[in-house]
């Protein structure tokens, strides 16, 4: 006999099927119980009668505890009062491992006991939804540049410096020396785009920074493409058909996921409506200061400017050429002043703030090193870099996105905890 998933089930309506899964929950009476399971793919009903399986099948599904394993033999029908649409006549059971004790029952739980057992947590119907979507994006991030004509990069995660001056550094000793666990990987994919054209890397990334917000995480996951050839514009271009790539591949592939979530599917719908707008620093310092925010320019923006700024128009917008006194010291000039760089932030509707930083990249050498030298870095560590620009330097521009911040968008949750599986936070270590 056949053994399906959940996920599959349709496509078996009528036809007597086995099937592995775990119980989640259990409701009935002395003659009718009714199974809630899920399988990894799906979650769905499986329907047991004391009539049709006799006494003792019976008493063994009574007696079952929550995310007890097992399976079970039965014929597949359609339900269209079931939110997933088909349920599961048993006729069978065998109890693979049991459970008892569970500790997260159906009863309300807080934050911090599911993130103590979020080992366990995986299991239920919200991870389970952001997670898949989390996948989806993944995958729908390597089709896209591998269409686009890029190549994967990988980055070391072990560096000797900080790519964007930052003491906010994890350190570790290696062998004789210091090293920091890297924060990104841009100034390698840069020596890559040099090399192949277009690449990208996809790594983990650790900050130390001593952040309780619902926006960071001290260990989460960048994509970083490094793009030669590419002026500013061309690359804005470039980041926002990402964007609606990886939205529509979710609203393809994760109907089921956002409906569990009661994410907006139409919503999301129009953020793959391009172009996006783009909003000089300039011009939005002066669309926050015309509705009473209290700043100058020079500043960069906080949590409720870049909300103001993404609601105001509604879908993701680009502010571009910020100061460069708050900028990494490998942004490109403005040609035509002195005080801002060729850079952009993609600012996320309905509160999630930056979800993607880039910039065109310097591309002279003398002043890419006295840039260096100002922002106070060590000027041997950032030779091999300088290289770049004395070898057949060539226009090039590149950015990263937050996969965390990106999933946490379209699932609509509120903290970006619930976008990665094990989060890392300044007071979460464990599991």
């Amino acid at each position: 006999m056949e053994t399906i998933r959940i996920e599959d089930a349709k496509q078996h309506v009528g036809e007597q099927v086995r099937l592995g899964a775990w119980l989640r929950n259990k409701r009935g009476s002395n003659k009718m119980q009714f199974l809630q399971l899920r399988d990894g793919t799906a979650f769905f009903q499986g329907v047991v009668s004391k009539a049709e399986v006799g006494d003792a099948i019976f008493a063994k599904v009574k007696a079952l505890h929550q995310e007890s394993s097992m399976y079970l033999i039965g014929t597949i029908r359609q339900d269209d009062r079931s939110p997933f649409g088909y349920e599961m006549d048993v006729a069978d059971v065998t109890v693979v491992g049991e459970s008892e004790g569970y500790p997260i029952t159906p009863k309300e739980h807080g934050t911090d006991f599911l993130m103590d057992h979020r080992h366990l947590y995986l299991r239920h119907l919200q991870p389970f939804a952001v997670l898949r979507i989390r996948n989806t994006l993944i995958t729908a991030t390597y089709e896209f540049f591998n269409q686009e004509g890029f190549i994967k990069l990988d980055a070391p995660f072990l560096t000797s410096s900080a790519p964007e001056g930052t003491t906010e550094l994890f350190h570790t000793e290696y062998f004789d020396t210091d090293a920091y666990l890297s924060q990104t990987g841009q100034l390698y994919a840069e020596a890559g785009a040099m090399a192949f054209g277009r690449v990208f890397t996809f790594g983990p990334a650790f900050r130390a920074e001593k952040s309780k917000t619902r926006r960071h995480l001290a260990e989460f996951w960048m994509i970083e493409p490094e793009m030669a050839w590419m002026h500013q514009e061309e690359s804005l271009a470039l980041q926002e058909r990402y964007i609606a790539y990886l939205i529509q591949a979710v609203l393809d592939c994760n109907e089921y996921e956002l409906d569990l979530l009661g994410r907006d599917k139409e919503l999301l719908a129009k953020y793959t409506h391009l172009p996006y707008p783009r909003i000089s620093y300039d011009d939005a310092i002066t669309l926050l200061q015309e509705n009473g925010f209290d700043l100058e320019w020079g500043v960069d923006f906080g949590s409720p400017e870049e909300t103001f700024l993404a609601n105001h128009f509604e879908k993701p917008v680009f502010i571009v050429n910020f100061p460069k006194a708050i900028k990494a010291f490998y942004m490109k000039r403005h040609p035509n002043r002195d005080d801002v760089v060729i850079s952009a932030d993609l600012l996320a509707p309905e509160g999630y703030g930056e979800i993607i930083g880039g910039s065109e990249r310097e591309t002279d050498y003398a002043y890419l090193e006295d840039r260096i030298k100002e922002m106070g870095l060590d000027l041997d560590e950032y030779q091999w870099y300088l290289d770049l620009r004395k070898y057949g330097s060539v226009p090039h521009a590149g950015f990263g996105l937050g996969l965390e911040r990106m999933v946490t968008w379209v699932t609509g949750e509120e903290h970006i905890r619930e976008a990665i599986p094990f989060p890392r936070t300044m007071n979460r270590l464990r599991p």
